[in-house]
């Protein structure tokens, strides 16, 4: 059984996003926006500036109060969008309650969106083009650091949500991969999850995919970070009942999660690249 951990997997991509900003001799810079102080968006936030500047780019930190108002926090994104000395913008979600967070998402430009949060960049990746959400990319780069090709497979993704399950659909399609979408609605889900290659589990429930949902030699990546009752970390995939009928398993943590930071870092880089070559 070979374990996908992503420990790896986002160092290999760190090193490739150094050369890229070494070879194109890049000043990079990401803004990370942050309402409000939310534990885990902060914990996340600081985890971002090591990364970045672990590698030569720069964190510009935008920390606003939980009470702004939704115009002035559009207004803000919007003057990031203006400013080209910002290559990318992170917003931090969840946003406070009372601001929508769609109208937010989508005042982030095409060009600087490497989180692919708006609408405009989801259509973006309908066409192979922009960039993908972190999370569902980090996916894509596992499976490639480990050599696992996806061309011709049978492909299942359990969850459908815009940040992991649509996309990473999409991404799988553009790699020439047949894909099925799976929900908590589906019928009969084991018999569709057992029947593939590849098996993407991104449904937000602990321990969800348990043995019957796997079958001998599968590719089982897991996308879930959760936490069960005792407070331990787990993800979507019941990993002990599973992991020995693998040929090839990510764990929770050090799996997906692990590779998600240097894919958002990698993002950023090639935004830069690109907005340097649109302004020549």
């Amino acid at each position: 059984m070979l374990m996908l951990d992503g420990r790896p997997a986002a160092k290999a991509l760190n090193e490739k996003t150094r050369r890229l900003i070494a070879e194109y001799g890049l000043c990079v810079r990401l803004a990370i926006v942050m309402v409000g102080d939310e534990p885990s968006s902060a914990s996340y936030a600081n985890s971002i500036q090591k990364r970045c500047a672990a590698i030569g780019i720069e964190a510009l930190r935008v920390d606003l109060p939980s009470d702004i108002d939704e115009k002035e926090l559009i207004a803000k994104v919007e003057q990031l969008n203006l400013d080209i000395s910002v290559n990318g913008i992170m917003l931090l979600r969840p946003l406070p309650r009372g601001i929508n967070e769609t109208l937010v998402c989508d005042s982030i430009t095409p060009e600087k969106d490497v989180d692919c949060a708006s609408f405009a960049s989801l259509g973006l990746l309908m066409r192979n083009r922009g960039f993908a959400p972190c999370t569902a990319q980090a996916c894509i780069e596992l499976l490639d650091y480990y050599g696992i090709g996806v061309k011709g497979k049978r492909a299942v993704v359990v969850g459908r949500s815009l940040v992991v399950g649509k996309p990473l659909a999409l991404l799988l399609m553009a790699r020439d991969a047949t894909v099925t979408v799976c929900h908590s609605k589906t019928l009969d889900l084991p018999s569709v999850t057992q029947n593939c290659d590849l098996l993407f589990a991104a449904i937000g429930k602990p321990r969800f995919i348990s043995d019957e949902y796997v079958s001998v030699g599968q590719c089982v990546v897991d996308v879930g970070v959760n936490f069960d009752a005792n407070g331990v970390q787990c993800g979507d995939v019941d990993f002990a009942a599973v992991n020995e009928r693998c040929g090839a398993i990510s764990p929770v943590p050090f799996g997906v999660g692990s590779v998600t930071t240097a894919v958002l870092l990698n993002n950023t880089t090639n935004a830069a690249i690109r907005q340097g070559e649109t302004h020549e």
